[in-house]
């Protein structure tokens, strides 16, 4: 959808008059329902009066192609300002600007393509600029059938036309140079060359018909992003699926191309437990409905799992169109119905009511889901819920199924790979921690290394010695504030137990699950959810402890960084029974999570000893049964 479109002499004459702005703000209010803040408002005048004086030269020709506001299909994402034409040969192109009005950026060290610039009312972390030029444009490439049919030339860059240039720019630094040299950016004094980039591609006029072509593109993945994925795929022994893995991955491919067959829409729940492989057969699907020239995305709600998913498939490789098929589940606030064939959602027990940095976008993330895909899946597990604001449950996806008209279906995972496989070691947990009754009373005969540490030190030692041989990581409870003031500082210890100290995982740099570096540091549920390991180290807090022969929790121990309890207060207030209930679910859910990650072992400290004792005879619960009552029937025959 193109929410300005003209050409070059009709955008020049509503600049003239004072009316381009006037005329998009109606635009997106018909055509979106929409109003238009005025800060966005003003942006449009600021950066179309400066295109204007791009365009306002006889070598342009007046009847080149100018659109403003094109919405990418199947996405929410929408492109600034593109011009049309053809080049020198003759052959139809685009000319792709991002408009930024930017005055300042700094670098982001050790990790792919980030910068910190103000927006939305503060210093924020977001993508380079050419980074984000060069995705729309690859988005177009790769799914726009009449692009890659008539061999349509997408040249993609940014217009920073506030933005002072100097000597070693940040912008310009190398970390950066894969995405300008696709996407160059033009700052402030430099209307001649981005004159000239624009002449590449639009030499002779075609009076927006270019436009009309890609706007009405029929959505197919292309064959170079087809293989790309497929293989990638093959390389990563992660990512084999085997037993009921199979059958569950089969059944959604069938479902999903009878979307495609019938324009039905459906529902696809997928229960399962940590390490069931919920994430394997999302990864698997997202690249066989590609293959089969569907648009498909896989979600979450948490970075983690995206960015470690993006890095195997990828490899060394940081340009890639792999990064467009991972999206977060607030991106949909704005997608139309059934516009994407396919969306694979993992940790749906994390999804969100509201979307956007400060939760005040969209109406409910599993509606706006459903709404936007004609098949969509959710991978869920609902004692993974880990925050207030964590909405994700089978109901509430069977209420906006019901609501979207959707079919809806159930599958189950029961076989767990994670754990050495070990159902018996999870029951134990949750009959440990007191989440629910199991037959499960001790670790007896379970094959999965399992040890309660006397410091955190010893905890340590431990994960450093396995991870020589495999891959260990630390892990916390978040109790301990998180400096962000030292978030890349990886000798600033936030966590310090006694003459133990360690410092979070950094705020920046590669994800926590594969960087080498990260085994200094320890992870907290964020940076560990949804992924595993060969083994963990586990400290537990003092937000859960043992008391009056029960576990409990005390959400008052939590760090005051911690926003996954965010409101409790407020609700103590209101209800403390109610406060108390939600309290107990998160912090119990959380560390259930955490002492889950590990496929062969789990070494814990707990700050409470009393917990730590409660694990110790948990672990020997039966055999100290059997044993006392062998040693009493053994003493009655005595005494007979």
């Amino acid at each position: 959808m193109i929410v300005y479109s003209g050409v070059k002499t009709d955008f020049m004459q509503s600049v003239d008059n004072d009316t381009i702005a006037i005329e998009i703000e109606a635009k997106i209010h018909e055509l979106m329902g929409r109003k238009t803040p005025k800060a966005e408002f003003r942006s449009w005048e600021n950066s179309l009066t400066y295109m204007y004086k791009v365009l306002n030269v006889d070598d342009i020709p007046n009847d080149a192609g100018v659109a403003i506001e094109y919405n990418i299909p199947q996405t929410s994402k929408r492109v600034d300002f593109l011009i049309s034409g053809y080049n020198k040969d003759n052959n139809p192109g685009v000319t792709v600007v991002e408009l930024k009005q930017w005055d300042e950026l700094k670098c982001v060290k050790g990790v792919d393509a980030l910068v910190e610039t103000f927006v939305g009312g503060g210093i924020r972390t977001v993508v380079h600029p050419s980074y984000q030029a060069w995705s729309y444009a690859q988005l177009i490439r790769d799914y726009n059938a009449t692009v890659q049919d008539e061999n349509i030339c997408i040249n993609p860059c940014v217009c920073m036309h506030n933005y002072i240039r100097h000597k070693d720019d940040p912008v310009d630094d190398e970390i950066y140079s894969p995405y300008y040299e696709e996407a160059p950016v033009f700052t402030k004094g430099q209307i001649s060359d981005i004159r000239d980039y624009i002449k590449k591609t639009v030499v002779k006029g075609d009076k927006k018909e270019t436009l009309y072509k890609i706007e009405n593109g029929k959505i197919r993945p292309s064959k170079s992003l087809q293989n790309s994925i497929s293989s990638m795929l093959k390389g990563n022994k992660e990512f084999v699926m085997i037993d009921e893995q199979k059958v569950v991955y089969e059944e959604i491919l069938r479902l999903s191309e009878m979307c495609q067959k019938d324009f039905k829409k459906r529902t696809v729940i997928v229960k399962g437990g940590p390490g069931t492989g919920k994430s394997v057969i999302a990864v698997n699907l997202l690249a066989e409905l590609t293959m089969r020239d569907q648009m498909v995305q896989y979600v979450s709600k948490n970075s983690a799992p995206r960015d470690v998913y993006k890095r195997k498939l990828k490899g060394d490789f940081k340009k890639s169109s792999i990064d467009n098929l991972f999206k977060g589940s607030g991106m949909y606030t704005e997608t139309p119905k059934d516009s994407i064939h396919t969306l694979l959602v993992d940790e749906a027990h994390r999804l969100n009511e509201k979307s956007g940095m400060f939760h005040n976008k969209g109406e409910n993330q599993i509606k706006e889901i459903i709404n936007g895909a004609f098949c969509s899946v959710f991978f869920i597990d609902e004692s993974q819920r880990v925050t207030m604001d964590d909405i994700g449950s089978i109901d509430e996806i069977k209420m906006w199924a019901e609501y979207e008209d959707s079919e809806i279906y159930e599958l189950e995972l029961v076989s767990q790979f994670r754990c050495n496989g070990s159902d018996g070691y999870i029951s134990w947990l949750d009959n440990t921690l007191e989440i629910r009754d199991t037959a499960n009373l001790d670790l007896d005969g379970i094959d999965f290394d399992f040890k309660i540490c006397e410091t955190p030190s010893e905890v340590r030692r431990l994960i450093l010695e396995k991870n020589k041989t495999g891959v260990a990581r630390m892990l916390a409870g978040y109790c301990w504030d998180w400096n962000k003031q030292e978030a890349n500082n990886t000798d600033y210890h936030d966590i310090q137990i006694g003459d133990f100290e360690m410092s979070w995982n950094l705020g920046s740099g590669e994800p926590f699950a594969v960087s080498e570096t990260s085994i200094n540091e320890i992870g907290c549920i964020h940076t560990s959810q949804g992924l595993e390991f060969d083994y963990v180290g586990v400290i537990i807090g003092n937000d859960i402890r043992y008391e009056d022969d029960h576990v409990v929790t005390d959400f008052s121990k939590r760090a005051r960084t911690d926003q996954s309890l965010k409101g409790i207060k407020k609700l103590y207030k209101k209800d403390p029974e109610e406060a108390r209930r939600r309290a107990e679910e998160i912090i119990k859910n959380t560390y259930r999570t955490l002492l889950t990650r590990g496929m062969k072992g789990c070494y814990v400290y707990c700050t409470d000893k009393k917990l730590a004792e409660h694990f110790r005879e948990r672990m020997m619960a039966y055999s100290k049964a059997i044993s006392g009552f062998y040693k009493e029937n053994k003493d009655e025959a005595g005494n007979d």
